[in-house]
């Protein structure tokens, strides 16, 4: 097997691998999300500024997670890049 090729599936291996497990973790937090939700529906005894607080929270996790997504989408996007790049270039004698 070329070594290219190899490290081509390798690559998407990781890349599947990610996406499968960063889909699990937003699922996890959207469950958790749902639940403290609730809670704060009937929960009279938090104030407002402390729902506000937690709502601005939820934002923040969910704007971070997203930008993290985001960096490693492209990282491997140079990788594959990379390995397309270097298929159309001759290769040299001693390797």
């Amino acid at each position: 097997m070329e070594q290219g090729q190899l490290f081509r599936q390798m690559i998407e291996f990781n890349k599947m691998a990610f996406d499968n497990t960063f889909g699990a973790i937003v699922t996890f937090q959207e469950q958790m999300e749902k639940m403290t939700n609730a809670m704060l529906v009937q929960s009279a005894w938090l104030p407002e500024d402390g729902r506000k607080a937690l709502d601005e929270w939820i934002k923040s996790y969910k704007k971070g997670r997203d930008d993290f997504k985001k960096v490693v989408d492209e990282g491997f996007q140079k990788v594959e890049s990379f390995f397309n790049k270097t298929d159309g270039q001759p290769k040299s004698a001693g390797l």
